[in-house]
């Protein structure tokens, strides 16, 4: 049955001051009559919150950071938006009754906001790949326990949703996530071990946050991704593969038994797979980029390299290992990349401090994801570590 158009779907944005949740308020704004704001949340950015609240008449308001709070409430003095600080709130934020939240913080931060969301019945359209990543087995049991559909917003796994056949998974013979290689991809390992931030922030097609902009540029994002798939389409390891894919056209493709392979295709702009989870199960028409094939030219492909990319091999060991091991290696991988864009450590610096990671908590990698206080525990663990590390290693910069 169609949805009645006179009555928008209510909408709440975890992350609304980033690249993803600044996306998705701008499919919002353009489309009122569909769509209508109930919850904002940001990390620490008091006045892009403020702003994006007013403007688009949002109900409720919550800054992730209670130094913050105070702040808040001045610039949001004399209108009827609710205000909120802390955990509390962005908990809060994600509870609200409405159609769909879109979980867009960053990294494990977004992890008990996820699981809230679902647990309140809300449906999830999910840009924060580390949750499924982390507590993937968690996630996933929930939104089955409350019969609903997450729909990925990371523009692969939209790709691989639109042409995956849920009623023929035994006839699916391989999973094509798509990557393109970043700014270093014909970098030579040696300079890519010495890349700047600067360097690695400049991203060839995407305009993405700091802290994904770098994943990317060392291709653990990919890792993560294939990670996340996993999870969300039921689909053993042996039956991904990575491709990379320079142009960033291709997202994803699924070969199937008969010779088929089926791809998504669509200019690079998040607001393609945003506006695909908003309008689910419908489509709806939505101010963004065309894609040109003729203009385009060509496109290209060619097979990751793990030895210049540690790091996506280091998250596919995580993988195969299972448990918490994925959850660890997420967490060393952040600090690690917040070293990295302080100048603390080279970028290669970065897979060799996971790696370490990983390896002095193999046995705690091993234990199950039984719980989301075990995850949080042992994502703490991981981060003193990481912490601890950086000084034993010799990857400081000199």
């Amino acid at each position: 049955m169609r949805r009645v158009k006179s009555e928008p779907k209510v909408i709440s944005i975890l992350g609304a001051t980033g690249s993803v949740g600044q996306s998705s308020l701008d499919i919002v704004s353009s489309s009122p009559e569909r769509y209508r704001i109930n919850a904002l949340s940001a990390h620490n950015s008091v006045e892009g919150l403020a702003q994006a609240a007013l403007s688009c008449g949002a109900e409720f308001a919550a800054i992730g950071d209670v130094r913050a709070y105070s702040k808040l409430k001045e610039f949001l003095a004399g209108s009827d938006i609710e205000i909120a600080a802390g955990e509390d709130g962005l908990l809060e934020a994600a509870s609200r009754n409405c159609d769909i939240v879109i979980g867009s913080i960053v990294g494990a931060a977004g992890i008990r906001p996820t699981m809230a969301a679902l647990q309140a019945g809300n449906q999830v359209a999910l840009a924060n790949k580390e949750a499924l990543v982390c507590a993937g087995d968690l996630i996933m049991a929930e939104a089955k326990r409350q019969r609903l559909r997450i729909l990925p917003v990371d523009s692969e796994h939209n790709a691989i949703f639109q042409i995956f056949d849920e009623t023929s998974i035994e006839e699916i013979e391989e999973v094509t996530i798509t990557a393109s290689g970043g700014p270093f991809r014909t970098w030579p390992q040696e300079e890519i071990e010495k890349a700047t931030a600067v360097q690695a922030l400049k991203h060839p097609n995407w305009d993405m946050g700091a802290k994904i902009t770098i994943d990317s540029a060392s291709m653990m994002n990919k890792g993560l991704e294939v990670i996340e798939a996993h999870h969300l389409y039921d689909v053993p390891q042996s039956k991904f593969n990575v491709v990379v894919h320079p142009q960033s056209i291709i997202h994803g493709m699924v070969s199937y038994s008969d010779g088929s392979v089926l791809a998504h295709l669509a200019a690079p702009d998040m607001r393609t797979p945003i506006a695909h989870c908003l309008a689910w199960p419908e489509r709806a028409a939505a101010n963004t980029k065309r894609l040109n094939l003729v203009e385009l030219g060509q496109m290209t492909f060619e097979a990751p390299d793990p030895v210049r990319f540690p790091c996506l091999r280091l998250a596919l060991e995580a993988m195969g290992e299972g448990g918490n091991l994925p959850n660890i290696m997420n967490a060393a991988n952040e600090v690690a990349v917040a070293a990295f864009l302080k100048g603390e450590i080279a970028f290669g610096g970065i897979p060799k401090l996971v790696e370490a990671v990983m390896s002095k908590m193999a046995e705690q990698g091993r234990l199950p994801v039984s719980s989301l206080d075990l995850v949080l525990e042992l994502d703490e663990m991981a981060r003193i570590y990481a912490r601890e590390l950086l000084s034993e290693l010799t990857i400081l910069e000199v």
